[in-house]
């Protein structure tokens, strides 16, 4: 996939942007609609957001260190990687949503979880934007970052912000899903 850098980067800010705001919306319900599933095996609203933060602690931090220091110059275009766009392809929601199999350590299914968890996130989503607008400041397809599988694996930093905001597109989806 290739896409102008700029684009790229304005239509992460607005999902960025649009999940925050999904967020605010949610910290309006009760708890017990927070935490109400559709059924014993499913995720409820807040456990669709923890397994967000949980991978938010990850990639924030890991993100804002390659972007700390970095004298990489920005291009115009950003051209995906092979395994970028194949995870960030995967985690888009869409109508044949693939299911997959979490982490024991990303799973907060039985997690006691009040609205503190939306008011993470909704500050987590506040530092992507904050990195979002200083990544225009290097290279999206020269910065690497590992991902939470493996340190080994690096991804080019325009295809790690395309995972992590599509994955927490599909999951707020998903929580979305839950109130209606």
């Amino acid at each position: 996939m290739k896409i102008p850098t700029e684009i790229l980067l304005d239509n992460l800010k607005e999902l960025a942007g649009n999940h925050m705001n999904q967020a605010e919306k949610f910290n309006q319900l009760s708890l017990e609609e927070l935490n109400k599933k559709t059924s014993p095996d499913s995720w409820s609203v807040l456990e669709c957001i923890e397994h967000l933060n949980r991978y938010g602690e990850y990639y924030l931090p890991e993100i804002e260190e390659r972007l700390r220091n970095n004298s990489t110059t920005p291009e115009s275009e950003f051209k995906s990687g092979l395994l970028g766009n194949y995870f960030a392809e995967m985690m888009l929601p869409g109508e044949k949503v693939k299911k997959m199999k979490t982490f024991k350590s990303m799973n907060p299914s039985g997690s006691k979880l009040d609205k503190k968890v939306l008011t993470r996130f909704i500050d987590q989503q506040k530092k992507m934007l904050e990195l979002l607008d200083r990544s225009r400041k290097v290279s999206l397809n020269k910065t690497k970052t590992s991902i939470s599988i493996s340190k080994l694996i690096k991804l080019k930093l325009g295809d790690t912000f395309r995972v992590v905001i599509y994955h927490n597109e599909r999951h707020v989806e998903q929580a979305g899903r839950v109130m209606s």
